[in-house]
């Protein structure tokens, strides 16, 4: 089966990477991303495709762009962290590699991945939520990604949590990332060891005695260690993150949730108040099943590997593994289900 590349495009870092159609990654460059130079960015990606494929036969290039990406798949309309405005980036790589090239945005790529190879494997349904720095995530219906009429769906940190709630950099109120992040791990953090320093004595020990230089780590760290004000930040955290999931659950209906990020992966001290909450507003709980929750497994890679695979499905010649539902194989067991 033939090989691609797949590129996970942020706002610091672009990394290459050539897959194959099972899903491995087989090399793997990075490359800083220019981000206030539109075009040096596109000549940045070039410059890493051409690198990485330089020993292996590739056939298609996958980009998975972190900004709003319009429905022909062409264009970067708005990126938060890059400056592309409207800009043609499927076409300057085309031209600058002379490979056939598809451009995503990079959650749904990496949802995409988590759906073909990783925990979202076996479903035809499925929600990948990404608990970061903000919220993000990518929708799966029906074994298609959900892109919606202009290309924008998905953009799940940002329905409403609270009405005229805490500021987003979305330029509305209330967002859900405003509340169930790691941004907001630490704004809860900070705001407890203001406020009630006897209460976040740990905390603030951690800290040099600075509320402000309060991190995320530290308060992983208390609360590993069991000290209540530390828990009582991830309790709430979490039982905000358990809310949104209930939203899109009304909505979507998946079959699954797949939970991906760095605060994704801390455990039980966000999955425990997670999972309650997520099971107390579920609509009509007492009459549906619960969808499962799943940790996510391709970790920082999934990015590459799902604009890989979306290059792999769109150009035959690349040698598509994309598999009928009987075909998927079913998640391994002693994976981390949550719910």
């Amino acid at each position: 089966m033939g090989l691609t590349i797949g590129v996970d495009v942020g706002g610091t870092k672009i990394a290459a990477g050539v897959v194959d159609a099972d899903g491995t990654l087989l090399a793997e460059v990075r490359r800083a991303t220019p981000a206030d130079d539109p075009a040096g960015v596109g000549e940045s990606i070039a410059a890493a495709i051409t690198e990485v494929r330089a020993a292996h036969p590739v056939t298609a290039v996958g980009i998975g762009a972190a900004g709003m990406i319009d429905r022909a798949r062409a264009r970067v309309m708005f990126a938060p962290n890059v400056a592309w405005r409207d800009f043609p980036l499927k076409d300057l790589i085309e031209t600058r590699t002379g490979l056939p090239t598809v451009l995503e945005n990079d959650a749904n790529a990496a949802a995409w991945a988590e759906y073909r190879f990783g925990a979202g494997q076996g479903v035809d349904d499925l929600v990948v939520v990404t608990l970061g720095t903000g919220i993000g995530g990518g929708i799966i219906v029906d074994r298609q990604l959900l892109r919606g009429a202009h290309g924008f769906a998905a953009e799940i940190g940002h329905i409403e949590m609270q009405a005229n709630g805490r500021r987003c950099g979305c330029g509305r109120r209330g967002c859900w990332e405003r509340y169930g992040s790691g941004t907001a791990l630490v704004q809860e953090a900070r705001e407890l060891a203001r406020f009630r320093p006897g209460s976040a004595a740990r905390l603030l020990e951690l800290a040099g005695g600075d509320p402000d230089a309060v991190q995320g780590h530290q308060v992983t760290r208390a609360a590993r260690e069991g000290d209540p004000a530390a828990r009582e930040i991830y309790h709430t955290v979490g039982t905000w993150v358990g809310r949104g999931l209930a939203d899109l659950a009304a909505i979507f209906d998946p079959g699954r949730f797949v939970l991906a990020g760095g605060l994704g992966e801390v455990g039980d001290l966000l999955w425990d108040p997670a999972a309650a909450a997520f099971a107390e507003n579920l609509t009509g709980r007492d009459y549906r099943p619960l969808p499962e929750i799943r940790i996510a497994r391709l970790g920082g890679g999934a990015g590459m590997i799902g604009a890989a695979d979306l290059a792999r499905a769109a150009n035959p010649q690349a040698g598509s593994a994309v598999r009928t539902a009987s075909a998927i194989v079913a998640e391994p067991s002693g994976l981390n289900t949550i719910v």
